[in-house]
Order: structure tokens, then C-alpha cells, then sequence
């Protein structure tokens, strides 16, 4: 069984977790390297526009292996340890970061530890009624291993980070929809038609400005307002002279005449 499918529908690519029977955990070499062939895999495909992640079965992730962690737990000497996380799982947040098109996290079910760790790699997050979420490192004395200390408070905000990371509670869709850490939560029958839609209407534009929009919105938290106008500038200089800027304009221009054209109604 492959442990990560992919598939592509025109101008959007699924990724989807696929080991149901271990609810997507993240922690095994054979997930991570088959996430990180797809992560690669979408880098270097320039038809793909946007992209949706989801998991197989009933949970999103549930994160890492508990029965694994504990066979090992205090065996491991530090440079071990520490040696693991760099050469494995955090090649994740680091590959997700580099990718240049937008990430839609269509979340199942559970998104637990590096679970919601993955989803917050996402650009946006959609959930299912059934999709819970937790930081919950901390119930078994780990820290965010993976990136989550970064990453969650710049979807959440700081306050409500440390809550869910000091505490490790469960939250619902309803808090998640409230702490902004999801935009939508739908019935659960319909959450790939709604991140599929989403998807579409995404890959509908050209994709030169799907992705350099994404890189200006992540580049400006770490620039100053003088240096990411700079980098805007040029970006729209290139983007500017691009054909799919030209064709997009010209359909606009056409929607635009047609709509003057069309009869009034009495």
C-alpha cells in the first residue's frame, strides 16, 4: 500500500495520507519519505496551480506512533534524538515552507500533534464537522518537534498557542473556527467538493500570480514595508509581462463588454 497517493485534476493536485488502519500517523520513515516525495513532486510540477492535503479513513493524522515513543522513551541518548528530528520529520516544515504554490489542508478527522503541526504548514485549512485538533506534545513531556512552536502561533496568535500547547487539550471545530485556525467547517460528506471548489477557483487564475501573492503574504511578516515593496515591484514587473497576464486581461475586458452588451431588464 502506498503510504501517500497522488493525484491531479487539471490544475490541482491531492495529497492524500494513506495509512487509515494507523489513522495517518507521521512518525514512520516510509510516511515521511512518501510525504516528502509528493511535497517534491509538486515543487516541480509547473501545471499544478494549488493543491489539497487530506487523510484516508476517519482521522487527518493522529501524529506520531504513542507505541513506538514508548518502546523507546528514555533509550535514546540526546545526539540521537536530536539527530532524528533534523534528518527526519522537520525536513517537513521545511520542504512545505519552500513550496511556492498555495496548500489547501482538508481535514477529515483528528489532526493530532504533528498532525495539526501539518495542516498549520498548510496555507488553508478547511474541516470537516468530524475534525478535532490538538497540540498535545505535552501530555507525553515532548515539545513541538516538527516546527509547532513556530507555526501555531502565527495561525492562532501567541495567547491562544500557549493555551493549546501548555495544556494539550482538544478543541472542536467551533473553537477552531472562532481561534481562526480553520476558515470553513462543513459536513463531513462534503468537505472534498468544498476544498475541491476552493482549489478551482484558485487554479482559475494565472498561476505566475497564485504564487508569487502567496510568497508576498508569507514574505511580509519577517520584511520591512520598504523591502516588500521592493520585492512587490519587482514581482509585478515580471508578472506584468507574462502572457497569462495578458490573456487575463484581454477576458476581462471581453466579461466586461458582454456584460455592457447584454439587454437591461424593464
Amino acid at each position: 500500500m502506498d503510504h501517500v497517493l497522488y493525484r491531479q485534476e487539471g490544475a490541482v493536485a491531492i495529497i492524500t495520507l494513506n495509512r487509515p488502519e494507523q489513522r495517518n500517523i507521521l512518525s514512520s520513515d516510509e510516511m515521511q519519505a512518501a510525504l516528502l516525495g509528493a511535497i517534491e513532486r509538486l515543487a516541480n510540477d509547473h501545471v499544478v496551480k494549488v493543491a489539497i492535503l487530506t487523510g484516508a479513513g476517519a482521522a487527518f493524522s493522529a501524529g506520531g506512533d504513542i507505541k513506538k515513543i514508548a518502546e523507546t522513551a528514555g533509550k535514546t541518548s540526546p545526539p540521537v534524538s536530536r539527530s532524528h528530528y533534523i534528518n527526519g520529520i522537520q525536513r517537513i516544515p521545511l520542504a512545505m515552507s519552500r513550496l511556492e504554490l498555495p496548500v489547501i489542508a482538508a481535514v477529515n478527522g483528528p489532526a493530532v500533534g504533528v498532525g495539526l503541526d501539518l495542516a498549520c504548514m498548510c496555507d488553508i485549512r478547511i474541516a470537516a464537522q468530524s475534525a478535532k485538533f490538538a497540540e498535545s506534545f505535552v501530555k507525553i513531556g515532548y515539545v513541538p518537534g516538527d516546527g509547532g512552536a513556530w507555526l501555531l502561533p502565527r495561525v492562532v496568535g501567541l495567547p491562544k498557542a500557549l493555551e493549546m500547547s501548555l495544556t494539550g487539550d482538544m478543541i472542536d471545530v467551533d473553537e477552531a473556527l472562532t481561534w481562526g485556525l480553520v476558515t470553513k467547517v462543513v459536513p463531513d460528506e462534503q468537505l472534498m467538493d468544498v476544498a475541491m471548489a476552493m482549489a478551482s477557483r484558485i487554479a482559475s487564475n494565472p498561476g505566475f500570480a497564485v504564487r508569487m501573492t502567496k510568497q508576498l503574504l508569507h514574505k511580509s511578516g519577517a520584511m520591512s514595508l520598504e523591502d516588500l515593496l521592493n520585492f512587490t515591484a519587482t514581482a509585478q514587473a515580471i508578472a506584468a509581462s507574462s502572457d497569462e497576464h495578458k490573456q487575463a486581461v484581454e477576458a476581462a475586458l471581453a466579461a466586461l463588454q458582454a456584460k455592457k452588451r447584454r439587454p437591461k431588464e424593464n
